[in-house]
């Protein structure tokens, strides 16, 4: 029996109109048990159900094949223009994408005919050729047959993973067995769609079993339901008895989402979802008397959902990529429907759809790696709005390709590169041809900072073998930040196109909980750990205990760098030993990277750097100059190598494995690099990205002695560079040739050269060169850039231009003692 306390507890910050819908929720569940609603209506029952007015003759009963004309005369000019010339479709299809994509198409359906199914990160599933929807096979246990409200939705020990049991019954695969009719005209897959929906129903009575719990996947159901109608339209085995028991079912699908929508339960993709489920149903079935209002119940969620999911910058509040695109797609299918349709909203202020869900794709083009993958931040859950494409589980370049299409945007296509089946299956062949006819242009600059989502992207260029780092400083994410993970201050790297690191993904939800925790834990980031902790605390599979608070100081993307500073307090929580981290990033375009990781306590703890690589690399541990040991790998077959030093005070390298999932329910081993150390007070570590490349010596880094501050001497290429760290700007450093006060300063030497030639210097006041005062402001400078030609050097800082002329002095050569490697 629920605790009083408990109830009162729950409902006290809850709105009269919270607990008003949840109450009506729990009458109609109790209802449903009770078998006094949710049944199957009768024919005569149907009738009652339908918009006669819509009919030739209302006074009579509409016959089931007058309902599927009704239907299709419909889907004419309200659905998707791919299915208005089919032939032409399939034509443009094995055109554009060649018989090895028509071939997997059809070698997909043959293995679904046989009951083996591809679903999230598991292949060959077998649910048998007259399939069990109530299996899931990778733990081999059944769900019982019973009401959807007795289940524990988050509960795996009775159902196994339900989102693999969900999967197949979003009926997805009925798309794939749609293309693959059309691709060879071959009557086996129809008969295979209406076999599968002949025993679903059959297996599924109203409200009973676990395909009925989650208004999401009975949503995704429909929509595959109306797409798979479309499909096979002709087809002798979808008959019209078939689909006359489906559009009874269908009637159900959308008074279940209608009753129990997920406004309070999960206001996320879930209820925009359904909102496109309601939509999908109101504008496909106008026969319906209730489809007006499923119709107007989905544009209203999903036009008043936009803004609160997608901030001003294009970020998803989840803090999850994976979930940005599946928004990205919501609204796609929303305003081509909605298009279609031929009606104006009033639901919103004009242009405000659009403009919100061009931000999204903004971010997605942004944050799309020089290799075409989108880095999986936060979680992925491994499922797809429609499986429109082949393509990889990172690769959402398709999303960006319609996008392209449907905002008239170069800058997209060119990030997308090729034309994608997502843009024929929506947009029909005229979407290919406005494709191929739009320009192609590079995005305005390169590196980009989303603020209020908290990422910033570090990029030298758009060519797919161009240097990127993304950077995460946002919350775990909105709501209970259930799709979030512990990755404050984590990065993802990709080094001249080639990725080397990567998060470690999802894996699952339902399988352990120490899986689910290890996968979006601290650990499982290219981020620092304090006593093996994680920088927000889990407390259950969708929960938090505490959660990191980040901080962004500071953000500056320059033509020659880019540099980031920001902090968390998530390890404040431990009271007898409290540390804050802050994390530095300097890139030098074109060249390489610099982070800085300082953590302020003044207790002793134990650290950990965490390096995830990607599968495909092979680092290995390396002497380098001093007898120290960085990590490392040879170029090799056209891919470029690469050199990583990391300094602290003390410590060393620990090489592991650690699994990586690419998608939701896959994983692998890849390696995983871990600087240890531990020690008292405040810490601070270095760590430099360098490209290793043919015809130039290994890079070498090493720290020489300076006081005030850190120094390194970096030997890349044919130069000599320096990097200089003040710790405080009270105070000046002094070096030979060189005074400054600049918390950062690098600089860079050819050889031959006397004089760096070149330098960035970010955060300071004071700066001389060669006894020659360069900068001297009273108040703080963000950045300054110089570069010498002779004896001129030309000065750019945030608020002004200048040269400064440098005499020479006696001909010695710039030098920085050296102390040896940490």
């Amino acid at each position: 029996m629920a605790n009083p306390l408990e109830t009162i507890r729950k409902f006290k910050n809850r709105s009269w109109r919270e607990i008003r819908t949840r109450g009506s929720q729990a009458i109609s569940a109790r209802s449903e048990q009770a078998g006094l609603s949710g049944k199957l209506p009768s024919d005569e029952e149907f009738q009652k159900l339908l918009d006669k007015s819509q009919f030739d003759k209302p006074e009579t009963s509409i016959s089931a094949q007058a309902i599927c004309d009704k239907f299709y005369e419909n889907s004419e000019f309200s659905f998707f223009p791919a299915f208005r010339r089919k032939t032409e479709t399939i034509e443009a299809f094995r055109r554009f994408f060649g018989e090895k994509s028509a071939a997997v198409t059809i070698d997909k359906a043959e293995r679904i005919i046989e009951g083996r199914f591809d679903l999230l990160g598991f292949s060959n599933l077998n649910f048998g050729a007259e399939v069990d929807w109530h299996l899931e096979p990778v733990s081999g246990k059944r769900s019982p047959l019973r009401h959807w409200k007795q289940f524990k939705e988050l509960d795996a020990s009775e159902t196994g993973d339900k989102k693999i049991v969900w999967e197949l019954n979003r009926h997805q695969h009925f798309f794939t067995l749609g293309a693959a009719f059309h691709l060879t005209k071959d009557e086996r897959f129809a008969a295979a769609f209406a076999r599968h929906l002949e025993s679903w129903i059959k297996q599924n009575p109203p409200g009973t079993g676990v395909n009925w719990i989650s208004s999401l996947e009975i949503a995704f159901r429909a929509m595959s339901w109306i797409w798979a109608f479309n499909f096979f339209a002709g087809s002798p085995s979808l008959t019209p008895e078939l689909t006359h028991k489906a559009f009874k079912y269908l009637y159900l699908h959308g008074r279940r989402i209608e009753k129990y929508l997920s406004t309070y339960y999960s206001p996320n993709t879930h209820l925009t979802g359904e909102a496109l489920g309601l939509y999908y149903l109101g504008t496909q079935l106008p026969f319906f008397k209730r489809a007006s209002h499923w119709r107007a119940i989905g544009e209203n969620i999903l036009t008043g959902e936009i803004e609160k999911q997608i901030g001003k910058d294009g970020v998803y509040f989840e803090q999850s990529t994976w979930y940005q695109r599946y928004t990205a797609d919501f609204y796609i299918h929303f305003l081509i429907l909605k298009t279609l349709s031929g009606e104006e909203s009033n639901a919103e202020p004009p242009g405000t759809l659009e403009i919100r869900l061009q931000s999204a794709l903004d971010f997605l083009m942004r944050v799309t790696r020089p290799d075409g993958t989108t880095p999986l931040i936060g979680d992925d859950d491994g499922g797809r709005m429609l499986p429109l494409t082949a393509a990889e589980p990172g690769d959402f370049r398709g999303t960006l390709a319609v996008g392209a299409v449907l905002f008239e945007r170069g800058d997209y296509k060119r990030v997308a590169g090729e034309v994608s089946e997502e843009i024929l299956w929506l947009l029909g062949c005229k979407g290919l041809e406005a494709f191929q006819n739009l320009t192609a242009r590079m995005p305005s600059g390169s590196s980009a900072g989303f603020e209020n989502g908290g990422y910033f992207v570090m990029r030298d260029g758009w060519a797919d073998t161009d240097n990127y780092l993304l950077i995460d400083c946002g919350e775990v994410g909105a709501l209970s930040g259930g799709h979030g993970h512990a990755d404050t201050l984590a990065v993802n790297l990709a080094m001249q196109g080639k990725t080397l690191l990567i998060d470690s993904g999802t894996y699952t939800y339902h399988e352990s909980s120490e899986r689910r925790d290890y996968f979006r834990s601290t650990a499982a980031h290219n981020a620092l750990t304090i006593d093996d902790a994680s920088s927000s605390e889990a407390a259950g599979k969708f929960s938090w205990k505490t959660k990191a608070a980040p901080n962004v100081s500071e953000w500056i993307a320059d033509e020659r760098f880019d540099f980031f500073r920001g902090s968390h307090k998530g390890y404040e929580r431990n009271k007898n030993a409290p540390a804050v981290h802050e994390r530095s990033v300097l890139f030098i375009k074109n060249d390489y990277w610099i982070i800085r990781d300082y953590v302020e306590t003044a207790a002793k703890h134990n650290y950990a750097l965490n390096f995830h690589f990607s599968p495909e690399t092979n680092p290995l541990l390396e002497k380098a100059a001093g007898g120290n040991t960085c990590v490392g790998e040879n170029p090799s077959g056209g891919q470029p190598g690469w050199r990583l030093f990391t300094f602290g005070d003390n410590g060393g390298w620990q090489k592991k494995e650690s699994p990586v999932s690419p998608v939701y329910g896959a994983k692998q081993s890849a390696p995983f690099l871990r600087f240890a150390s531990s020690g008292t007070g405040a810490q601070e570590f270095y760590t430099f990205l360098l490209p290793s490349e043919k015809g130039f010596a290994k890079p070498e880094v090493y720290e020489t002695i300076i006081t005030g501050g850190r120094a390194f001497v970096i030997v890349y290429r044919d130069y000599t560079d320096f990097l200089v760290y003040a710790d405080s700007n009270e105070n000046i450093i002094r070096t030979e040739f060189f005074n400054t006060n600049f918390r950062f300063l690098w600089a860079r030497m050819s050889a031959g050269e006397k004089l760096p030639e070149e330098f960035v210097l970010i955060g300071g006041t004071h700066f001389t060169l060669d006894g020659r005062e360069v900068i001297n402001y009273s108040k703080e400078l963000r950045f300054a850039v110089a570069r010498r030609f002779g004896n001129k050097l030309n000065v750019r800082t945030n608020e002004s231009l200048f040269s400064v002329s440098i005499p020479r002095k006696a001909p010695s050569t710039f030098i920085l003692k050296s102390s040896g490697q940490s």
